[in-house]
């Protein structure tokens, strides 16, 4: 008994000890569950094409996954085909070219390969500028009202995009855990680097087919670029429609513990508050982001990403000036910068584009790439008032 006594002590006193063999118990979440999983189509940018269908129409529709929208919504043409009842609202939108009263749609569904997701409220917008753009035909976008239900796995490698239930789910190895701050949109901290580092926080936009774009209150209060740094004009697009800006290159952007030299940047004025700086410094898109494999969980306000294949891939550094846009099945050429080389050349806002280095397939994101390779000289070949011309210019770089 003395002894029983003796062992028992001894036993205490070390548990005592060692605070880590303490019983424990705790609740734990269940194990989240794989609804569907389909494949994605990558767009000009890195921005994400899913393809599912509205309500009972059996129609198969466009939708640009987007972490960048506060909810989910669908095209005004694509509404006025489908013959839906749109309900008035007060409420406003705001993109970087603008703001817009929008209507709702109530209580409908989106159907997507292996999942139906109801109870949704679509709001009403004009998305002809972004099917202009990337040359395919959006119907709408999803944002927050699907991405906060679910945990979703988007691989780039596969181009393969993942539904989970809410739950427990086991992150891989070889990435970071991201701890953004998310209401409806997810913000994050990083830092920039060029003449000065600064730490801000940046909308991570997943909708957004670019690098960075910095406000230019943020970029004067910062004094990140010096005064000497030359600045190209460039034109983008988003709600409202277009808007200029200027592009330029910061030396370095660190987004967890992983470091981007050289990284191509916007600066735009912003008009509508879009980043409410100060509170934000700009937004973090995709081109950046598809670099990683990612792991949206709103629950728990994780966003995991690892390094994939795309992570070494070399930036687009290649300036000409002009854009281009796709109207009606023909390549058109949109705004040319003063100065450029696509201006020097000849060319005119309105040409529409016959083919670019004898290729006349009148693939807009063939045409794209086309004018993406800084040093190259290209060959565009254009009709204007009926007759066929022909332009070359060399590519600059911004690097």
């Amino acid at each position: 008994m003395t002894r029983f006594l003796l062992a028992f002590s001894l036993l205490v006193f070390f548990l005592q000890s060692n605070p880590y063999l303490y019983a424990q118990e705790e609740f734990v979440e269940p194990p989240a569950k794989l609804l569907t999983r389909f494949t994605f189509k990558q767009l000009y940018g890195g921005v994400m094409l899913l393809r599912g269908t509205f309500a009972d129409y059996p129609d198969s529709l466009n939708f640009i996954l987007d972490t960048g929208s506060g909810g989910i919504s669908l095209d005004s043409s694509t509404a006025d085909y489908f013959k839906v009842t749109r309900v008035p609202s007060d409420k406003t939108i705001r993109g970087i070219a603008g703001t817009r009263k929008v209507s709702f749609i109530y209580s409908q569904k989106l159907h997507l390969p292996g999942l139906t997701i109801d109870s949704l409220n679509f709001h009403i917008n004009d998305y002809s500028i972004l099917t202009t753009v990337y040359g395919e035909r959006i119907d709408g976008i999803v944002g927050y009202s699907v991405l906060s239900r679910y945990i979703l796995s988007l691989d780039y490698d596969s181009s393969i995009i993942s539904f989970y239930t809410k739950g427990y789910l086991k992150y891989p190895k070889g990435g970071y855990l991201l701890k953004p701050n998310i209401t409806t949109l997810p913000v994050q901290v990083a830092r920039i680097k060029d003449s000065r580092t600064i730490t801000s926080r940046f909308l991570f936009d997943m909708g957004a087919g670019l690098c960075l774009m910095l406000s230019s209150d943020f970029m004067k209060d910062s004094a990140l670029l010096s005064k000497k740094r030359k600045l190209y004009v460039k034109e983008a697009e988003g709600l409202g429609g277009k808007v200029d800006m200027q592009a330029s290159v910061v030396r370095e952007f660190k987004l967890g513990p992983y470091k981007f030299r050289n990284v191509p940047v916007y600066i735009f004025d912003d008009t509508y508050n879009v980043t409410s700086y100060p509170y934000l410094g700009g937004i973090l898109g995709n081109d950046l982001l598809r670099r990683f494999n990612v792991i949206l969980n709103y629950e728990r306000r994780d966003i995991y990403i690892k390094p994939n294949t795309h992570f070494t891939e070399q930036f687009d550094y290649a300036y000409t000036g002009v854009e281009l846009y796709n109207v009606d099945g023909q390549i058109i050429i949109g705004d040319v910068a003063e100065g450029s080389p696509a201006e020097k050349s000849g060319l005119k806002e309105g040409d529409i584009v016959v083919g670019i280095n004898r290729t006349f397939n009148q693939n807009l994101s063939h045409y794209k790439a086309a004018l993406q390779v800084a040093g190259e000289r290209v060959k565009v070949v254009i009709r204007r008032d009926d007759k066929l011309m022909e332009f070359t210019f060399k590519v600059k770089s911004i690097l």
